[in-house]
């Protein structure tokens, strides 16, 4: 089912996550659609071309989910997501009873969001702005509300998708993990993988990888790696 919004079409699909019942999302309806009218996304880095990418339904986060289903409960753990687009692997924290808080710098995503948990009956779903280059004493901060505190466990998926020479991922999880924390991020191989640890590593971070070959739930193949960066 598709509809029209304010200069983009949006679509939505029940999403099928392995171990955990169906997701109805509302993504866009492809990579073809951008609608910025007052230069909110230009001035937050996003050009037309990287524009939809928060709203696509991507097979890193469905692995990224299936993954976080799989991890124990722990009474008190705090959980972040960053990049989260559609924050499917918050959805089904959320779902099941985690202290998860999403965020992206986006500036459609909390509306994303919002749709999406009402769609699924779910309670509210704690929302930051998180832009990674952004310190925490930037004007930024005086127009969003952002990321603050700190977590156990960080999660992303396909989140090194570019070169990051300034290491901003790295720092921006540096200022809000905490002493002892869990970074989990699910990687489709991409290229710039080898640098991000190296910064982990210099940051405390030891790396446990995993190739990933389990088909998605609907049986398409993945591959890609699971990236758990443990610090204690």
């Amino acid at each position: 089912m598709s509809s029209s919004s304010p200069g983009y079409q949006t679509h939505q699909s029940c999403v099928a996550i392995r171990g955990a019942d169906d997701l109805q999302i509302r993504s866009l309806l492809d990579r073809q659609q951008y609608a910025d009218p007052h230069g909110e996304a230009a001035a937050s880095g996003f050009s037309a071309a990287n524009w939809p990418l928060f709203g696509v339904l991507w097979p890193s986060s469905l692995q990224l989910a299936a993954h976080m289903l799989t991890r124990p409960l722990t009474p008190g753990e705090r959980i972040l997501e960053v990049g989260c687009g559609l924050a499917l692997a918050s959805l089904v924290c959320h779902r099941r009873g985690d202290d998860v808080t999403a965020s992206d710098a986006h500036p459609l995503t909390l509306n994303f969001l919002a749709e999406n948990v009402l769609l699924n009956d779910l309670m509210p779903l704690p929302y930051r702005h998180g832009d990674w280059a952004v310190r925490p004493d930037d004007a930024a901060h005086d127009r969003h509300q952002v990321v603050d505190g700190r977590y156990n466990v960080i999660m992303g998926s396909d989140v090194l998708y570019e070169r990051d020479e300034p290491g901003h991922l790295a720092g921006f999880i540096e200022r809000h993990a905490c002493s002892t924390a869990e970074v989990i991020i699910v990687d489709p191989n991409r290229g710039n993988r080898s640098a991000f640890t190296r910064r982990m590593v210099a940051q405390g971070f030891l790396l446990n990888e995993t190739h990933l070959n389990t088909p998605e739930a609907d049986g398409l193949p993945y591959r890609g790696r699971l990236l758990r960066y443990s610090r204690t």
